[in-house]
């Protein structure tokens, strides 16, 4: 909380100093020696002292005596304070009118100038400290929601990491036992998987393009895998002006990862389609796989993170610039992912 005061003084510093040094030289600037600087029927000397005290009294009252003592327990007390910081401002003006300038005395009808604007001051200095702890209030809120965000994105990042090595690492499995020969470049490909995963990911997004490519190796690992077991069909369409768009890391993998978890098993032709286009800085990203009820009941109880963890950070990250369909009938899996990108 002390920061964000530091911070906020530091923003509103330069604003008080501006009017503050306005009202102290205004009778310079808008009167001549002549008339002894004049405003009015004051002097440009009390004019300024008088800045001076209802600059005692903003400060004073804002600061010090009404944050600390507007509360349950010392409220009562801030009563007699107001009214006497009122009153020693009043008769210092009253000091300095009879000491240095007693002909403005003698005008009854300038009293109301001298001492009104204590008064409004004050009301002032009780307006700016709400409002100002309003905004404050509202920085801290902001503050702890943005902090909670990273919070939530981090821990997300963290489940979508494993649980997409492990399906990698059981393809590589599954290729080792069959002695394939494509087990080398397989495991180069691992490499820039991993690569990516671990370096390019860390920041808060990464461009269209490398999202893409990384989504084509997890196909690719996953067609070195099954082979003609499984029909799979990827098209990827991306007009000219949308390579320089960027997205969260890792966002359309776990679409991939559960169309090839549930579509394998399917007892028919297993078929895979992944359709992605990205039209005027919006994607479309469509996935479809066929799947037995048999199979999809049987699943495990992880099986659900990667589309869970999906929906999460779409509405953390995208809300309101994003929709996301998934239908499941007559065996067919259909999920469409519309986002709009920067």
């Amino acid at each position: 909380m002390k920061i964000l005061y530091n911070k906020y003084a530091l923003t509103e510093g330069g604003i008080h100093a501006l009017i503050w040094g306005v009202l102290l030289l205004l009778p310079y600037l808008v009167s001549t020696p002549a008339s002894n600087y004049r405003i009015g029927p004051f002097p440009g000397l009390f004019f300024t002292i008088s800045v001076l005290i209802h600059m005692s009294i903003f400060y004073s009252n804002a600061f010090l005596f009404y944050p600390g003592l507007m509360n349950r327990k010392w409220w009562w007390l801030y009563v007699p304070v107001a009214v006497l910081l009122l009153f020693v401002s009043f008769r210092l003006k009253y000091y300095v009118l009879a000491f240095w300038f007693p002909d403005v005395l003698k005008d009854v009808t300038a009293y109301k100038f001298v001492f009104g604007p204590s008064v409004g001051i004050f009301v002032v200095s009780i307006i700016y400290r709400r409002v100002a702890d309003k905004v404050m209030l509202e920085k801290t809120k902001e503050k702890r929601r943005t902090e909670q965000l990273s919070t939530e994105l981090k821990f997300l990042r963290s489940q979508i990491s494993p649980h997409f090595l492990f399906n990698v690492l059981t393809n590589l499995v599954s290729l080792a036992r069959k002695k394939s020969d494509k087990l080398e470049s397989s495991l180069i490909m691992l490499s820039d998987l991993m690569r990516y995963m671990l370096y390019d990911t860390q920041g808060k997004k990464v461009s269209l393009i490398k999202e893409v490519e990384y989504l084509k190796s997890y196909i690719e690992l996953q067609k070195l895998r099954f082979g003609s077991e499984v029909m799979v069909s990827s098209v990827t369409e991306i007009e000219e002006d949308g390579e320089g768009l960027t997205l969260e890391p890792m966002l359309l993998i776990p679409f991939v990862e559960n169309a090839f978890k549930h579509g394998v098993n399917y007892l028919l032709q297993p078929q895979i389609d992944i359709h992605l286009q990205v039209k005027k800085g919006q994607l479309v990203f469509n996935v479809k796989n066929r799947f037995d009820d048999e199979n999809a009941t049987a699943k495990d109880e992880n099986s659900g993170i990667g589309l869970a963890n999906v929906r999460s950070r779409l509405e953390l990250l995208y809300k309101g610039k994003y929709s996301l369909m998934v239908k499941s009938e007559k065996n067919l899996f259909h999920i469409t992912l519309t986002l709009v990108l920067t």
